[in-house]
């Protein structure tokens, strides 16, 4: 789908955007134009990047730091010199386990980056994005935001947050031509889904097999979907084809009823 977009001119900024999900939406803007600005915790990453996908701005910065995002939108506004498309990407997979047995802190930090990180990042963005002809958001939920999660409370509640955050700023940012929308993917094939079933048979005690095959096959469709779909849903969003689309939760997870 994406070869047939041109974000030729159009400048994305894509947080926690050298690995994973982002890395991947970073592939496929830049490969339909546009120019595109990531931002990441994982140096190692961020140093592997050039290599990887050339022509791509990147810096160190955790979202859930107000004076590292304030540094990050100056980069941002000195480097591409606006900004089209913010797509707030950045997220932890927060603590396993029962309420019971959660700490404050736990629940804090995954708040702090789930749900604070795209306030902070929205905040400044605004300005730019009311700049632009075409000015797009996009946070990242999960099917998390629509479903209950045992034993995943806190990641559930930050990214059921996320959708209440992102129609409220459709509301209010409609009037200046800028939509908003959240994109809530089910589980996504990859390292990190694979430690999140991990902990959660350490957590029951149970094989780590069973519990990846519950994950497997959750969704009507019996697979897991990738990180290209999400990239895919991504690009169609902050497209002209979507021009109408705003303030909805967009669930691209193959279906799922009940989260294993």
């Amino acid at each position: 789908m994406f070869e047939e977009v041109d974000f030729t001119g159009r400048k994305v900024l894509i947080t926690a955007g050298a690995d994973g999900l982002g890395l991947e939406m970073a592939k496929v803007f830049r490969h339909a134009g546009a120019s595109v600005f990531v931002c990441d915790v994982n140096q190692e990453r961020l140093d592997a990047l050039p290599a990887e996908l050339p022509g791509v701005h990147a810096m160190k910065a955790d979202v859930s730091d107000e004076a590292g995002v304030d540094a990050l939108f100056e980069a941002v506004s000195n480097t591409l010199g606006g900004l089209d498309v913010l797509i707030n990407n950045a997220g932890i997979a927060g603590p396993t386990g029962f309420v019971e047995t959660l700490s404050k802190a736990d629940w804090d930090r995954t708040l702090a980056v789930n749900i604070t990180g795209q306030f902070l990042c929205a905040r400044r963005a605004i300005p730019m994005l009311k700049q632009s002809r075409a000015g797009v958001m996009i946070n990242m939920s999960s099917a998390a935001g629509h479903l209950g999660f045992a034993g995943r409370s806190v990641y559930s509640a930050s990214k059921w947050a996320v959708i209440g955050f992102t129609k409220s700023l459709a509301i209010e940012l409609g009037p200046h031509g800028i939509r908003v929308n959240a994109i809530l993917p089910g589980a996504v094939e990859g390292p990190r889904i694979r430690a999140v079933i991990a902990a959660k048979a350490a957590t029951l005690g149970r094989p780590v097999e069973e519990i990846a095959a519950q994950y497997e096959n959750q969704a009507a469709l019996g697979r897991m979907v990738t990180a290209r779909d999400i990239a895919n849903m991504a690009l169609f969003n902050a497209s002209e084809a979507a021009r109408s689309v705003s303030g909805q939760a967009i669930v691209v997870d193959g279906f799922t009823q009940k989260l294993c």
